[in-house]
């Protein structure tokens, strides 16, 4: 979700940057460049903080499993090597 008050905020600082023979007319100028801002942000499909903090958070257990995952075949590995060793002799 867009931070609404962040984008009336940029809205307004644009439209203090008109000059002044456009001034009379900045409060609508400024909706019109919050509706543009909405629409930009909206076609660069964001995600939010926390949207991106839950994925995180999946990327993190998943990595912590896999590197489990990855010990236990070293393990059954070595163990496994080390029978068919024993076993040749």
């Amino acid at each position: 979700m867009i931070d609404l008050t962040q984008l009336d905020d940029l809205a307004r600082r644009l439209g203090g940057l008109l000059p002044p023979s456009l001034r009379e007319g900045r409060e609508e100028l400024q909706e019109n460049f919050k509706s543009v801002l909405q629409a930009g942000l909206a076609r660069l499909d964001l995600v939010t903080r926390e949207e991106f903090e839950v994925q995180r958070a999946v990327l993190l257990k998943t990595r912590e499993k896999l590197e489990a995952l990855e010990r236990s075949v070293a393990e059954l590995e070595a163990s496994a090597s080390s029978s068919s060793d024993a076993a040749r002799h």
